[in-house]
Formats: C-alpha cells, structure tokens, sequence
C-alpha cells in the first residue's frame, strides 16, 4: 500500500471515532481534495487544519536575556552534538516544503547567532520549485542591520523584530542587556529594504511595566508601513507568570478605542495569529495575539521543530518526538513523514485555560522558539532573569524596598522605583512622619585554611612548620593591618555612603551602626572550601521615614568585599561570598520582620 494511502487510512480511521461515519466520509473526502492541491495528509489533523507553516529554531542562544522568556534559575543549553545540524535542518526543510508547507519561519533563541544562517537561507530559498513561498524570521533585532540586507538577497522574505519598549532605559530592565538603538536601527534597515515583503514589531505587553506604551507604538504606524503586534503575557516554565500582569487583548483594545474612537477593522490573512486594526491615514497597522484570553485553536496551521530536533505541535503542549534520533537512526524520508503524521493527528482540538497552563511543565519559552539566552557567568551554559522586573512582590530571600511603605498584608501593584512612564524615579517620602527603625543584614565569606589561620584567634605569630610560601603570604597579608578590624570599619562607613552608591536610596539620618566580623569553622561540613568562614553582621538604627534595610545590607556587602581584599594574598581566589541577606527588621508602617532559619 502506498504511503499516502496508509496516512490517509489511519486519518479516516481517527476521524470515524471522532465524528461517525457520514461526517468522517466528508472529512476523507477533504483529505483526498488536499492530496492532490499538495497538502500531504500528514500534515491535516483530526480536526481538519492544515499545517502549511513550518517554524525552525535554529538555536538555543541568544544575546539578550528577556525576563518573560527564561527561568530564573537559568537553563542548561543542548550539547552542540545534540543540536540539528545544516544538513538535517535542510533535509526536514525540504520534508516538509514537498508535502506542501509553503512557509518557513527561522527563529531561536536569537537566530542571527548561528553560524552559517546566511547560507541556510540560501538552501532554503532552493526549495521554491518545491512550493515554498516565503522564508521568514522573528528576531531581536540586535545585530541584525550588519547582515540584513545579505540575507534578504539570499531569500529572506518576511521579518518579525523583538522590541517590547521604546525607551532605552526599560529596554535594560526587560532584556539585561542594552542594545535598544541596535534594534531601532534594524527596524529602520527593515523598512528600507523593498525584498522585504513584510515587516512586524512583536511587544509583549505586561501590566505595570510597558502597556503606557502601547499609543507609543501605534504612532509609529503613523509614517511606517509596520505591523505592530500586542502579544498577551504567556506562561511557561520558569518565567513567574502571573495573571494579575497578563493584560487581555479585549481591555487593552478598549483603551485604545476609547482615544482613537476611529479605528478600523482590516482583513486578517488566512490563518493570522493576530486580529488587526489601522487608525485612518496611517500606513501601518496594529493587531492583537490572544493566545491567553481568546486563542486562536481552530485556524491553527503551525508546526514547529526545536532546536535540537524535536516536532512540536502545539506551543503549549508539553508533548514532543524526536525527529533527530530517527533521522540519526537512519530513517527514511517515508518514516519520518509517518512520525510527523502521527504527531499531527494528536494534536489536541485547542489548548489549556491559562490557568491549566501555569501549571503544565513545558519547555522555557527560550527552548521553543522566538525568544533569547545568553551564556551565564563562570562559564557554565545558563541564563538568568530578572525576577524583580517581572513581579512586586518578595520571593524566597529576595527582600524587596518599598520607601512607601504599605501593610503586612498588601504589595505594589507596580515598582515603586519606576514612574508612570517606566523610568527611574526616586520615591516622594515627604508627607510620612519619622519613625524609629532598625535594620540587620548578615553575610558570610568562606575561605581557605591558611586565611582562617590568619584571621582566627589561634593563629601563629612565627612560620612555624608553614611553607616558605604561605609563611610570606600571611606576612603580607598582616602588613595590610587587623583584617577584621579593617572591614568592620568599612562596613561601618559603606552603611552611611548607601545613598551615594545606590541610585535612588533616600539619604537618611543614620543613629547607630554596630558591625561584627566572626570567624567561624564548620565541623560538619561536606566540602572542604566550606569548612572555614567569616560571618559578617550589621544592625543600622535611624529616626527616618523609610527604612535603613539598604544600608544594612551595604555594610555587609562592603564589609565582606573588604575582606576579600584583604585576604586575597592568602586565598587567593578560592573564596566565596554568599548567603547576604536581611535577617530582622523593625519601624515603619509595614511592621517587623524576623527571617525563619
């Protein structure tokens, strides 16, 4: 039996069980239609979508770190080895064009990072005999404009850029990364490169944070033929989703409709993701991606691979096959094809509620496809986010400082150290009244057996049976002075320096400050680099009106660095600074707080 037949067979079959006989001869009969207009039955679910649109992700890296789009934690990175590779992403390239996708778009991680895009664009741009009717690409934006214009002569057709804000100052708070006039300039590029047939601006919208800035981007419409797109708040794993930030589609049109009373509906493109409006005269366009509050399922025609080779077919579907250990295996053409067909036909009718969703373990957004990462410190491949951007209230250790102070029981509903229109602003604390407050913060910094020697009261006042080179060592660590002494004092100073250090701390009538530098040695512990350590504790006590947890916890900060400085001709770079947190605090109209140990 041929291929297409069997595919056909086990369509009609799954489409007998789902809507009986009469309804499931109409459904063949559709399919039968698709065979010959090139869809390949394959590709046709259940449910009798399409799926003529193929995403590839070329990577898992990226050169910004949005918060929205990776864990906290960070993520492990493929091996290189488990990734496609040129050819394997060509070859289901070619798979897929030939059973009747006629779109491909290339995304990420950032997929202007890997090497050889330009040369995968040109492969791809070989499949238009096959159908292929567009290649596209959704990218930040952050070095593209150097290559642009290289790779719409190679074939690329159509750009969607990554630019949640237009203010630069944001842009560092989203992303962690600057770059904000590299993506302004590649928009720019974009729009004056007529190979383009179509560019889109992508603005995930997150209440409290950039949603003052959606006029901001509809006026960029006004002279621009851009398509802007308001992308709802989603969850995945590891990015801290909340709902109270997730803005609906709906209220965030209502709020434009209400000041451009005007606006017109425009005919969507068949199987569009986004609803879209125009304001009368502009040359652009405006639209919003519900996936949360009003998904679009039903017209759904994307199927996805991952960077390291995985079919996906729902983006919020946990659910996955390996294309890339069949392909590695040594499979056909033909086997691959029926892989992808069975995964098709699973394809579910439409996806969770959101709250369902906050709750399903998924890949990190960045792992999917059209987001960012970049290589976490020391080396290790990870990325981390900014947990404070994305919600107001504590978590875990995190001490957060609210200068307006609220009840125990209340949190912001926005960062007080932002104003209105996302940029830094100090907090107006002149109509409170002063009140007593206190404040203690505690550190610690392990160290090597030599340094605790040094530091401890037992340690020798001769070389004794040390080396030449440790005895040297230590001689010239004593001639910088006390070692404790020396960082309890700078402690003492760093706490009344807070403002100068922190931006938008308030200065503050400081009392008292009582900082205590203790050597301590754990009997029990596993690892030997954690068997010594200095403890570094500071109480800071004013009458202000707001608290004095930022100074307390610069003390520590500045007095376990002194330490390091000290010390360094000893341990050299075998210490660790760690565990700094505030321990208690009393005063203000928020109450006391004691850590549970």
């Amino acid at each position: 039996m041929a291929l297409s037949s069997r595919i056909a067979n086990r369509l009609k079959l799954a489409l007998c069980r789902r809507y009986g006989t009469v309804q499931a001869k109409a459904q063949a009969r559709i399919a039968s239609i698709d065979v010959t207009s090139g869809l390949a039955p394959s590709l046709i679910d259940s449910y009798s979508r399409r799926h003529d649109y193929l995403r590839i992700s070329l990577t898992e890296r990226c050169n910004l770190r949005c918060f929205y789009c990776m864990p906290q934690e960070g993520i492990e990175l493929s091996p290189t080895g488990k990734l496609l590779t040129d050819e394997e992403i060509l070859r289901l390239a070619e798979l897929f064009v030939k059973s009747g996708v006629t779109k491909i778009r290339l995304t990420g991680g950032e997929p202007t990072v890997r090497k050889g895009i330009s040369d995968i664009i040109a492969q791809l741009n070989t499949l238009r005999v096959h159908g292929l009717k567009s290649i596209a690409m959704t990218s930040n934006g952050i070095a593209l404009h150097r290559k642009l214009s290289t790779l719409v002569d190679n074939g690329l057709t159509h750009l969607n850029l990554s630019l949640d804000t237009l203010d630069p100052y944001k842009f560092v708070i989203m992303t962690r990364r600057r770059g904000h006039e590299a993506v302004l300039k590649t928009l720019d590029a974009a729009l004056g490169n007529s190979g383009l047939r179509q560019v889109k601006l992508n603005v995930v919208v997150i209440k409290g944070l950039n949603d003052a800035e959606v006029f901001d981007f509809i006026a960029l419409t006004k002279d621009r033929p851009v398509g802007v797109r308001f992308i709802e708040f989603m969850p995945f794993t590891g990015n801290k989703w909340d709902q109270e930030k997730m803005l609906p589609s709906s209220e965030l049109l209502a709020r434009i409709s209400q000041r451009h009373p005007d606006i017109l509906r425009i005919t969507d493109e068949a199987n569009d993701t986004a609803r879209s409006w125009r304001l009368p005269g502009h040359e652009g366009t405006f639209g919003f991606i519900s996936s949360m509050s009003d998904h679009f399922c039903s017209s759904c025609n994307r199927l996805r691979i991952t960077a390291d080779g995985n079919i996906k077919v729902c983006l919020f579907d946990a659910k996955e096959i390996s294309l890339r250990d069949r392909m590695r295996a040594g499979a056909s053409n033909a086997e691959l094809l029926r892989i992808v067909g069975s995964a098709v036909l699973g394809k579910q009718e439409k996806h969770s509620s959101m709250q369902d969703i906050d709750v399903t373990t998924n890949r990190p957004m960045i792992l999917i496809g059209d987001c960012r990462l970049a290589r976490g410190v020391h080396g290790h491949r990870r990325a981390s986010a900014p947990l404070h951007v994305l919600s107001a209230r504590p978590h875990g250790l995190q001490q957060v400082r609210y200068a307006s102070s609220s009840a125990p029981t209340s949190t912001p509903s926005s960062l007080t150290h932002l104003d209105e229109h996302g940029r830094p602003s100090m907090v107006d604390v002149g109509d409170k009244n002063p009140t007593r407050r206190s404040a203690t913060a505690s550190g610690r910094i392990y160290i090597p057996a030599a340094a605790y020697a040094l530091v401890s009261a037992d340690y020798p006042t001769s070389s004794g049976a040390l080396s030449d080179e440790i005895s040297a060592a230590q001689s010239k660590a004593r001639r910088k002075g006390d070692a404790l002494t020396v960082a309890q004092l700078a402690a003492i100073m760093a706490s009344k320096k807070t403002s100068d250090l922190i931006p938008l701390c308030h200065p503050l009538p400081i009392t008292k400050v009582d900082a205590a530098l203790t050597p301590e040695e754990h009997v029990a512990a596993t690892s030997d680099a954690h068997q010594y350590s200095i403890l570094c504790e500071a109480t800071v006590k004013c009458d202000g009106k707001t608290g004095v947890e930022m100074e307390a916890l610069t003390a520590v900060s500045v007095g376990l660095l002194t330490v390091w400085d000290m010390l360094k001709a000893v341990a050299g770079k075998e210490m660790e600074i760690t565990d700094i947190k505030v321990t208690r605090k009393s005063g203000g109209r928020s109450g006391d707080f004691v850590r549970k140990t």
